[in-house]
């Protein structure tokens, strides 16, 4: 079992840049796609981007295309985020979990609260 500890989050203005990190744990870590996910207030939580275990294939929602770059260092068990450009409608909880496609597969992490300003 992958235990996830998300970090990074925090206040930006709209336009700026935030890095988020997962932490794993567990010796399958490097075997496993990851993605990340989030949750504005009263909504459902959506995908965001996906990473194929060896890091070759990536996938985004539209809405993030083109501004948000998923990557992962094996050695280090961690999976990051990269925000450019944040929108006023990032703001949400960002979560990573496992996943099979863009499904989630495992436990939930506490997640990293993410607020852009206009």
């Amino acid at each position: 079992q992958v235990q996830l500890v998300e970090s990074g989050g925090g206040l930006v203005q709209a336009g700026g840049s935030l890095r988020l990190s997962c932490a794993a744990s567990g010796r399958t870590f490097s075997s496993k796609a990851m993605g990340w996910f989030r949750q504005a207030p009263g909504k459902e939580r959506e995908f965001v981007a996906a990473i194929s275990w060896s890091g070759d294939s990536t996938y985004y929602a539209d809405s993030v295309k083109g501004r948000f770059t998923i990557s992962r260092d094996n050695a280090k068990n961690t999976v990051y985020l990269q925000m450019n450009s944040l929108k006023p409608e990032d703001t949400a909880v960002y979560y990573c979990n496992t996943v099979v496609a863009t499904i989630p597969f495992g436990s939930w992490g506490q997640g990293t609260q993410v607020t852009v300003s206009s």
